[in-house]
């Protein structure tokens, strides 16, 4: 088994890495980087002013690991600071540490180009994908610890201590880390949280600009929600704040002086409905369910009574819901469910903490998955029940309950059981019809959203995702199937 464990292991993360490679190839070489600025507003608010225009472009690019951008400025402030008469100098066209840096950036590599207007100078590094696509693995997982913060505060202490979060809970936290929370306990499952380690996918741009991709699809949505709570400078107020996100900030503005008392003042906000991950997996979850409870027992029913009216009946429903598009019964459902029972059509009509809201996405994606269980079920029951064992056992005397049960069901159920971990953990990855045609903020739709509008941080981001979900539930498959059946034995198949 350990054999097994460990080839399947190394098999899955050269999947991973080949699957992220070649989206990394395509959306990074086929689709022109000035498609990024698609839906970006602030472009054609700034088009008029050509540098200000090349700035912010390349100010994105170097954002999303298309390059590496330099200005003059950013030399001359190295040199000199900023605010004073030798960098105002410095900037010029015609300064010497212009010449300079030019030199300096060519001999490096770079190409460098001045600004239309102000004529200063700008150097600029491409980076190949094979080096964006290296930079992304090596930046996936990031470890907080004291040393994390580079700051020029010299006054910054850097440990990790045993404190009380603002609740009074005792928590792990942490000086010169980015997060101020390292462990922490809440009544929020799984109950214990850790910001020690995250997974860095990129940055969202140009929807949810400036948020992570993990954080937009794992955090809640919708209008902030206030409560009453202690500042860190130990006033009672009303605010939206989430202090177990809190990182740390360089500079404080004037509102963050005051209700904050060191510089861990970069949080969250606490919003009315769950995050993107947690509706699709409740959705799904519960059709998931629904599927297994109503499917699994008709299918069995329609075996054992092969020809008969309910296995007539059950056949005439898993043709229809095969022929059927499943955006017809999906729509259809919607209309009948509107119409006729006062359900809400689309989910944002009643919102995401309306049991309502649920209830016909749900049943929509349980009437297409109950066909496919109550197919596969009879077809495995079937089978099974031809084999010589089973003609063998009725020579031996067994009864048809003993026969069934025992063995029938036992090796019928096997092939259900390797589909079921795949079932519930990409329940996560959302149902891409059924949240379209109802307008569910969850995981289903964004993939197809971030595609349309060029987000190709997201895109990888969800697709690192979506692979290991899937290398996952497989995995676990097969190790059900063992539990399932004692008689299949991974290692004596050699991790096959």
């Amino acid at each position: 088994m350990k054999h097994y464990m460990f080839k399947r292991f190394l098999r899955s993360l050269f999947s991973i890495f080949m699957v992220l490679t070649i989206v990394f190839t395509l959306i990074y070489s086929v689709i022109p980087r000035d498609r990024v600025f698609f839906l970006d507003s602030n472009v054609e608010k700034i088009q008029k002013r050509p540098d200000d225009y090349a700035n912010y472009k390349y100010v994105q690019w170097e954002k999303l690991g298309y390059l590496n951008y330099e200005t003059i400025q950013d030399y001359c402030k190295g040199l000199y600071g900023t605010a004073n008469e030798q960098y105002s100098n410095c900037i010029l066209p015609e300064s010497k540490e212009t010449s300079d840096y030019i030199e300096l950036k060519q001999q490096q590599g770079w190409e460098t180009f001045f600004f239309e207007q102000s004529r200063q100078a700008y150097a600029v590094e491409e980076i190949s994908v094979l080096r964006r696509a290296i930079n992304w693995w090596v930046n996936l997982i990031e470890i907080d610890y004291p040393g994390k913060v580079q700051t020029q505060n010299e006054n910054l202490e850097r440990q990790v201590y045993v404190g009380k979060d603002f609740n009074g809970r005792p928590a792990l936290m942490c000086s010169g880390c980015e997060s101020k929370y390292l462990l922490y306990f809440n009544g929020s499952f799984p109950y214990i949280h850790q910001n020690f380690i995250r997974l860095n996918l990129g940055t969202s741009y140009p929807t949810y600009s400036g948020q992570e991709v993990l954080e937009v699809v794992s955090s809640s949505q919708g209008e902030k929600v206030k409560q009453e709570v202690t500042m860190p400078n130990g006033e009672v107020k009303s605010s939206s704040i989430n202090f177990y996100t809190c990182k740390y900030k360089e500079t404080l503005d004037s509102m963050d002086q005051k209700n904050f008392t060191d510089h861990y003042a970069d949080c969250e906000t606490i919003k009315s409905d769950p995050s993107m991950i947690h509706i699709s997996f409740s959705m799904g979850l519960v059709s998931l369910l629904l599927t297994y409870i109503i499917g699994l027992p008709i299918g069995i029913q329609m075996a054992n009574h092969k020809g008969k009216w309910i296995d007539k009946l059950g056949q005439w429903y898993i043709i229809f819901m095969n022929a059927i598009p499943a955006l017809a019964y999906i729509v259809l459902v919607r209309f009948i469910g509107g119409k006729y029972f006062g359900l809400p059509s689309m989910f944002p009509m009643l919102g995401a903490n309306d049991y309502r809201s649920y209830i016909l996405p749900i049943i929509s994606l349980t009437l297409g998955s109950v066909a496919g269980r109550m197919m596969w079920m009879r077809r495995y029951m079937i089978d099974q029940s031809t084999m010589d064992y089973v003609k063998f056992a009725r020579a031996k005397g067994l009864s048809e309950n003993e026969i069934f049960f025992k063995h029938i069901f036992r090796n019928a159920i096997g092939p259900i059981a390797h589909g079921i971990p795949a079932a519930v953990i990409l329940c996560i990855s959302g149902a891409l019809i059924t949240e379209g045609v109802y307008s569910i903020p969850g995981m289903g739709k964004i993939l197809p959203d971030s595609i349309s509008i060029y987000n190709n941080s997201m895109v990888v981001g969800l697709t690192f995702i979506f692979t290991v979900l899937s290398i996952l539930s497989t995995f676990l498959g097969d190790w059900l199937l063992t539990l399932v059946d004692p008689r299949i034995s991974l290692e004596e198949k050699g991790g096959h």
